[in-house]
């Protein structure tokens, strides 16, 4: 299978997930329709955006890696859709900055590859894209879960094994170099290391930046397997929800809705 349709694949099964989960989550604090604009930051090729363009919503989507980007317009320009994508980095430049503000801002599995000493930078960003009373989701999978270090991605399967992205920082770099992982793989993967993404760090850093948090649900069976592996998505069971640092070990996706306090 060329790699092109491999990233066609992986557009159509967010989409999938988006249409099915994102959407209706988001509905609960606002309305979805043609009037809705609509940011995913770090959007890759677009396929959570596309629900959102097929409903009527404006939508935006900004990547760092130009190649995310060229498939996005493919393959909106393919499913008849209309998107507007940027390739920047939004921590340095300011290709945002003409852009009417948003009602929507989506932020998906990006938080935990941002660097600790970025993240209050990150958060500071958004609140001027963020209309009155707009809203931002969150989603991430917790750290502490079996690939919360996206060890996915290895080529090795000794590499990929669960709770392997546990081990000291050290000793997991000679772990994942022991078994020839490619050098920008593993880089990529010790970034995730130093972020460390737990629920707890994430509501302290929306407090820290002054965000308020509308709702968390955190997941046992991650929205997203239903069309990778075929499982039912499932909530993790409420009362583990409200025990610190054990949920972190559970939670394969984390979801967050939150606004400007």
């Amino acid at each position: 299978m060329s790699r092109y349709t491999d990233r066609e694949r992986y557009f159509t099964e967010l989409a999938g997930t988006s249409r099915e989960y994102y959407i209706n989550y988001i509905r609960r604090y606002k309305a979805v329709d043609c009037s809705c604009r609509i940011l995913e930051i770090g959007c890759g090729e677009g396929g959570n955006l596309l629900p959102f363009a097929e409903l009527g919503c404006y939508v935006a989507g900004l990547d760092l890696l130009g190649n995310k980007i060229e498939n996005a317009r493919r393959f909106f320009e393919k499913a008849g859709a209309k998107g507007d994508f940027i390739c920047g980095n939004f921590l340095e430049d300011d290709c945002l900055k003409d852009k009417e503000k948003f009602d929507v801002i989506l932020i998906h599995d990006v938080i935990e590859h941002i660097e600790p000493e970025y993240k209050s930078l990150f958060f500071s960003r958004l609140k001027p894209l963020l209309k009155t009373g707009g809203i931002i989701f969150f989603g991430f999978p917790a750290w502490h879960m079996p690939f919360g270090g996206h060890q996915q991605i290895c080529r090795s399967r000794w590499s990929r094994m669960p709770f392997i992205h546990l081990l000291p920082k050290r000793l997991y770099w000679s772990y994942l170099n022991l078994f020839k992982e490619n050098p920008l793989q593993v880089d990529e993967l010790m970034s995730i290391s130093r972020s460390r993404m737990s629920t707890e760090k994430f509501e302290q850093l929306c407090r820290d930046n002054g965000y308020r948090i509308l709702d968390r649900t955190l997941w046992f069976i991650s929205p997203h397997y239903k069309a990778k592996f075929n499982l039912r998505p499932a909530g993790l069971f409420s009362p583990l929800c409200r025990i610190p640092y054990l949920r972190n070990y559970l939670s394969t996706a984390c979801f967050y809705i939150i606004n400007v306090g």
